[in-house]
């Protein structure tokens, strides 16, 4: 139950239908062409008055959550905080249920659920400008967070540009043990690929989304990490091959990985797909679920 004087924020995981991804620049980042679907898997984010800065966490894989000053949730608070002359004291509690460490930003959703939690809690009135000022601060996945939807990420990921979806995408997402360090699925890709060019969005993707076209988008899915991820994992290449065997339109690693992402064309074919991945032993959950999503919603306080 949410206390008295609580905020609580719900808030997206993500998948990436597009990833291209330039060489490393000089302050250690890539230039990406990102196109960014929410989905309607949720962690949710409940911010309480408190005597100092408090970070809690319960759900799946909750142990493998840092509590401390690195959580993007507390950074979010202290950033807001200084901003308005605040003392950060707030209790926040993250309630997960996208995998952690997975590739679909659980993260940095629970960095922008808690900073919409923590503007709403502290009455901070910040913009809709600022908000995603210290969400792009925060890291290059959080301003999407906030906005949800679809949209086109390019510079480091942070700077969006919102998309049209003209309808519903039916996913199937498996989670595999143990995650993928993102820097180090980027290292990989910088050596298996000296030679990237500069990233652009594909046309035929957007069009796809925009139009509500499943099998469209799935003939144009791509994500240029997914090789560095399956040099370091090479075991989702299983996964994926259950998956499309058992009718998936497409398959991708998502983002950084390790989870991975299919493609089908209804509900009824999810959860086909996800009760095959379940079976085949290849990954260690796989849950359907529908896109777009929208962005860091209050849901209560």
């Amino acid at each position: 139950m949410t206390q008295p004087g609580a905020v609580t924020v719900r808030v997206p995981a993500k998948v990436n239908v597009q990833l291209a991804v330039g060489p490393a620049r000089p302050d250690g980042f890539h230039d990406l062409a990102n196109v960014f679907l929410a989905v309607g898997l949720y962690d949710e984010v409940t911010a309480t008055p408190a005597d100092s800065l408090r970070i809690t966490c319960s759900g799946p894989d909750a142990d493998k959550v840092p509590l401390d000053r690195t959580n993007l949730a507390a950074r979010a608070a202290e950033l807001l905080a200084a901003r308005y002359g605040l003392a950060p004291d707030v209790h926040l509690h993250i309630a997960k249920d996208i995998p952690v460490a997975g590739g679909m930003a659980g993260g940095s959703a629970d960095g922008a659920a808690a900073l919409v939690a923590c503007d709403a809690l502290w009455g901070t009135g910040a913009s809709r400008a600022e908000l995603l000022d210290i969400c792009a601060e925060l890291g290059s996945d959080v301003p999407f967070s906030l906005v949800g939807g679809a949209a086109l990420g390019t510079g480091r990921g942070e700077k969006l540009s919102v998309l049209e979806v003209g309808g519903s995408f039916h996913w199937v997402f498996a989670a595999a043990d143990g995650g993928l360090s993102t820097p180090a699925v980027y290292r990989e890709f910088d050596r298996l690929t000296p030679d990237a060019g500069a990233p652009e969005a594909d046309p035929v993707l957007l069009e796809a989304l925009r139009t509500g076209d499943a099998v469209a988008l799935a003939g144009a899915l791509t994500n240029d990490l997914q090789a560095a991820a399956l040099s370091l994992r090479p075991s989702l290449a299983s996964a994926l091959a259950v998956g499309v065997e058992a009718g998936a339109l497409a398959a991708l690693v998502s983002g950084s990985g390790p989870t991975t992402a299919f493609l089908a064309q209804d509900a009824a074919s999810a959860e086909k797909i996800a009760a095959a991945l379940t079976e085949s032993g290849t990954c260690r959950s796989a849950r359907p679920a529908v896109s777009p999503a929208p962005g860091a919603t209050i849901v209560s306080g």
